[in-house]
């Protein structure tokens, strides 16, 4: 069975965009980031969706932006949101597909701590933080809440100290 839909998942900074993009020219894919589809349906930015409208009209929006990428029929890599996998019994519906293979990014707690807080400008759920200790704090409340989603992806990929190019070679191996 050839998998023509790789999902990638895990905490934001975890580097789904990076080897997402990466994957996808490797196997000759098409790459797309789930907020980016997000953002081309709706003409705004993701913060700029949830400064006009409630978390609950984004996870519908997200939803539905989710379906109708996943309905396509040619071969992708999806990077999704951090928080994707813990609305709608999204997993489960995303390891009904039998021609797809998911793998959650698992970095550390400091990995991403760091990583996160470093550019946290870019970052609309953490940019009002302003000591790394308040990040660490959010962030290690947010992957608790959000770990037993993660885990249940049908591969875990442990990212730390690893190069793209090591990961991308990690998930390739589990795609045969």
């Amino acid at each position: 069975m050839e998998v023509n839909k790789i999902i990638l998942l895990g905490y934001m900074g975890s580097g789904k965009s990076t080897v997402g993009n990466a994957l996808a020219k490797a196997l000759g894919y098409t790459f797309l980031d789930l907020d980016d589809v997000i953002e081309k349906v709706e003409g705004k930015s993701i913060a700029e969706i949830f400064s006009s409208h409630d978390e609950l009209y984004f996870r519908a929006l997200e939803r539905k932006c989710l379906e109708d990428t996943m309905a396509q029929s040619l071969p992708i890599v999806l990077s999704l949101g951090g928080g994707t996998p813990c609305y709608y019994n999204t997993m489960d519906y995303l390891l009904a597909f039998k021609q797809s293979s998911s793998f959650y990014l698992k970095a550390s707690f400091d990995t991403l701590s760091n990583r996160l807080f470093k550019e946290k400008e870019h970052r609309p759920l953490i940019a009002h933080l302003n000591h790394i200790e308040e990040a660490k704090e959010f962030i290690g409340k947010h992957l608790f809440e959000r770990s037993l989603f993660y885990q249940k992806a049908l591969h875990q990929i442990l990212t730390d100290g690893k190069s793209v190019d090591q990961i991308i070679l990690e998930i390739k191996a589990k795609l045969t």
